[in-house]
């Protein structure tokens, strides 16, 4: 019986990353929604004069407009890498638990954008920040959890580095 719940313990653990990974998909595909309803492309508001400004904005490339048009080249890559996510939340199911955070917004970040690419033939993004004189690119929930992904991940590399360091030094006294 002990086995059976930890099992189920372990198991659950491996589908709460994927629950997260679900939960960024339905958020930005709402939030997306809403836009593409409310809002007519090119449409400003602003939220805060000259910072933030909800626009409505269609991207058919990847980060900064760059490979424009080519989406069977990002249906590729998006298929490869939701795999391997998916391979390594599996792999890493008793593992840590940053680096399986960092992999499901990752995840759910680039099912958010595929969803997009595969049914719009583009991606919606909206948020627009302009901070001083840089217009920064817009982006939307996808690329915001995307890039959560990635910098918990890289907090995870930098803390299990850190630890190996303390480990060797411990162990060299």
């Amino acid at each position: 019986m002990l086995k059976c719940l930890k099992t189920r313990t372990i198991w659950g653990y491996f589908f709460v990353y994927f629950f997260i990974a679900f939960l960024v998909v339905v958020i930005d595909q709402l939030t997306k929604w809403t836009i593409v309803d409310k809002m007519a492309v090119g449409e400003s508001i602003p939220v805060i004069e000259n910072f933030f400004y909800i626009t409505s904005h269609r991207n058919r490339g990847a980060a900064w407009g760059i490979l424009q048009n080519q989406m069977a080249l990002f249906y590729l890559i998006t298929i490869a890498a939701a795999a391997f996510m998916v391979y390594y939340l599996y792999k890493n199911r008793k593992g840590s638990r940053w680096l399986n955070l960092g992999l499901s917004f990752m995840l759910g970040g680039a099912l958010g954008n595929f969803i997009d690419r595969l049914f719009r033939k583009e991606v919606v993004d909206f948020f627009d920040f302009r901070i001083f004189s840089y217009h920064y690119p817009i982006f939307n929930v996808a690329d915001s959890a995307l890039v959560t992904g990635v910098f918990i991940l890289i907090f995870y590399m930098f803390a299990e580095e850190w630890k190996g360091k303390k480990e060797r030094q411990h162990g060299n006294l």
